[in-house]
């Protein structure tokens, strides 16, 4: 009779659990997934929280063994960043070609600019002005001075005037004033 105690007839054990979950309805059964699922999450995140709390409770390092920021920079290496960046006085000419090709590519007319070249003393810097009437549409024109101040990053934008005869007209006249900062050629 031991031996027959032993042995669970489980198609009969299935039956039963079937059985008695269509008595307790679905929404019973969904709270018991959940509870069962619940506790299950709660006994995997218990050993966790432990660790987490070990770790927090060690003390931080000390001051000495943190990383610190390095020193700021010298005025005289500001002062040689500031000169590298400087385009070369000898290619001043190279670079209203380049402005010129800028606007071909953006397909903006642009008329003969006026240059004026000067010479600061004090921090010997020369600047080499340069007035561009153009006419194409607004966007073109926007594109084409972005474009030239990413291609010579020692340039500035120092004005810009629209004009437009008619709201109607889809192309403007504008007038663009860069202004190069460049140093003498390194002998």
């Amino acid at each position: 009779m031991a031996g027959a105690m032993n042995q669970v007839n489980l198609p009969a054990l299935l039956l039963r659990v079937r059985i008695a979950l269509l008595r307790l309805g679905v929404p019973a059964c969904v709270a018991i997934v959940l509870c069962v699922a619940g506790i299950a999450a709660w006994a995997w995140l218990l050993p966790q929280r432990a660790a987490q709390a070990q770790l927090m409770a060690k003390p931080l390092p000390a001051p000495s063994t943190l990383v610190t920021a390095p020193p700021p920079p010298s005025a005289n290496q500001n002062l040689a960043a500031f000169y590298e960046v400087l385009g070369e006085k000898r290619y001043a000419e190279q670079q209203v070609k380049v402005l010129f090709d800028l606007a071909a590519k953006a397909n903006i007319t642009l008329y003969q600019g006026e240059y004026k070249a000067s010479y600061d003393k004090a921090s010997r810097v020369s600047t080499y002005q340069i007035n561009l009437p153009v006419k194409g549409p607004y966007q073109s024109i926007w594109q084409f001075a972005m474009q030239g101040l990413r291609e010579m990053p020692f340039a500035s934008l120092d004005e810009v005037a629209f004009r437009r005869d008619n709201i109607a007209d889809t192309t403007v006249e504008a007038r663009l004033r860069f202004t190069l900062y460049l140093k003498d050629a390194e002998p």
